[in-house]
């Protein structure tokens, strides 16, 4: 392990990396206290005049919140020399905050698609059914295998549990998909499930403001600015910041199983039921590559969803997103959609993203390149292997039977003990009565 040193221009400090030459070595590298770098934007170009109108347009078309015109007027000032030091700092910070919403360039064949998705590839058939499909909610109600009814005083609004066998299939998706990802030369890593904000701030969301998906922890109670995590991408991304490594050790491959907290919620009737709840289970796949195998790398991820998804027995189109359905850090973005036949329509189960070097430079995650002791700033990447709800409603709805059972897809009946059908479950109901301590609360304010 050779000790490295980068130098941060714009505070004039030294940071050090560590180039791991093994994974080996980057487990031990848990033991490191780390200090969250500042962000390295590439200033030749968000600051170069010329490259201004391709900013603004690609700010525009993702209908984006960034100020290019407000980065350039900090920049200027900058690079003044009667600035005080004091007021150097501040507009040092305030251009850090700024250029920290510009999003990612957009893929160019991407930036011509408009505003509609293209579908790159379709797979699988629709399951033909004699009978009307039932929707998720329906199967689960005549099963016994699912609660969300009058949960809002237990666990909060869009709560739920699964009951059974389903719960079952729960750890069988799980199981499933990690053992597939494992066999894909992935490294599996538990993650945290509470996180600094900066590093959910770096991975590109923001964790402040009225439209934010984050729930943040009470500063008071828990010391410094955390938030619960929206994805084990974060954490992985995070876990790997400050590091160099080779290039003949990339890719690097990761992978995590975590809950997922995100406190938005949808009202529409297509997201009705588990479809979009504040928690979950996901199965997350994350990569670091070099600057020029990301590429290649992104239709390997979907590849994978892809093949992982078709042996569940569902049907599958897969589109290319256009730039207003791109987050900030996303260069190109696919999401999978599956055929869910009892609300008859496409539902979103997946999506994978190359993200280039725009988590990379806000976390110092960089390579070195073979022959050269030039330092780059590595490609992430990240995609969703499986996220349990809305792929338990494409699956109930695609294998329901006509007696009302569900079957079991071949590919998860080894992780269920070999069953091959899901029927009503024998568990009690939950049933709320009212409580007698507020009753007579009640009787005595009367």
């Amino acid at each position: 392990m050779r000790r490295l040193g980068a130098t941060c221009k714009a505070l004039g400090c030294a940071r050090h990396v560590y180039q791991y030459k093994s994974l080996k070595s980057l487990y031990r590298g848990l033991a490191r206290n780390v200090e969250i770098p500042e962000p390295e934007f590439d200033t030749d170009y968000l600051c170069e005049v010329k490259y201004k109108p391709e900013i603004e347009k690609n700010i525009q078309q993702r209908k984006g919140i960034g100020n290019i015109s407000r980065v350039h007027e900090l920049h200027n000032k900058l690079q003044t020399t009667c600035l005080s030091e004091e007021n150097r700092r501040n507009v040092l910070e305030e251009f850090k905050k700024e250029a920290m919403q510009i999003p990612n360039k957009t893929c160019p064949l991407v930036a011509l698609y408009g505003d509609n998705p293209k579908i790159i590839t379709v797979t699988g058939n629709k399951t033909k059914f004699d009978f009307q499909p039932k929707e998720f909610s329906e199967i689960t109600r005549m099963l016994h295998l699912i609660r969300t009814d009058n949960l809002s005083n237990l666990s909060g609004h869009k709560s739920y549990y699964l009951m059974g066998e389903l719960a079952e299939m729960e750890h069988a998706l799980m199981w499933f998909t990690v053992k597939r990802l494992l066999a894909k030369k992935f490294k599996l890593i538990s993650v945290p499930d509470i996180l600094p904000a900066q590093i959910i701030e770096s991975c590109g969301m923001t964790t402040r403001g009225d439209r934010t998906q984050v729930y943040t922890l009470d500063e008071h109670l828990y010391k410094g600015e955390y938030c619960l995590s929206g994805t084990a991408e974060m954490a992985l991304a995070g876990y790997l910041m400050n590091q160099v490594f080779h290039v003949t050790n990339l890719p690097l491959r990761l992978a995590a199983v975590s809950r997922c907290y995100r406190a938005e919620t949808s009202g529409t009737l297509e997201e009705r039921g588990i479809y979009r709840v504040h928690q979950f289970t996901k199965v997350e796949m994350f990569a670091v590559t070099d600057c020029d195998s990301s590429a290649m790398l992104l239709e390997e991820f979907r590849e994978l969803q892809e093949e992982t998804f078709a042996m569940l027995g569902l049907h599958l189109q897969t589109l290319d997103m256009p730039p207003h359905e791109l987050g900030a850090p996303a260069f190109r973005k696919y999401d999978i959609e599956a055929w869910m036949p009892g609300r008859q329509i496409f539902g979103e189960v997946s999506s994978c993203s190359d993200c280039t070097d725009y988590q990379s430079r806000r976390l110092n995650i960089k390579y070195q390149q073979r022959g050269s002791d030039s330092l780059l700033h590595a490609h992430t990447l990240n995609g969703t292997a499986c996220a349990i709800p809305r792929m338990l409603i494409a699956l109930l709805e695609t294998h329901q039977q006509a007696d009302g059972t569900v079957t079991i897809p071949e590919a998860l009946q080894p992780y269920m003990k070999g069953k091959v059908t899901i029927g009503c479950q024998n568990i009690p109901k939950m049933k709320f009565v009212k409580s007698k301590h507020k009753e007579q609360k009640h009787k005595n304010c009367d």
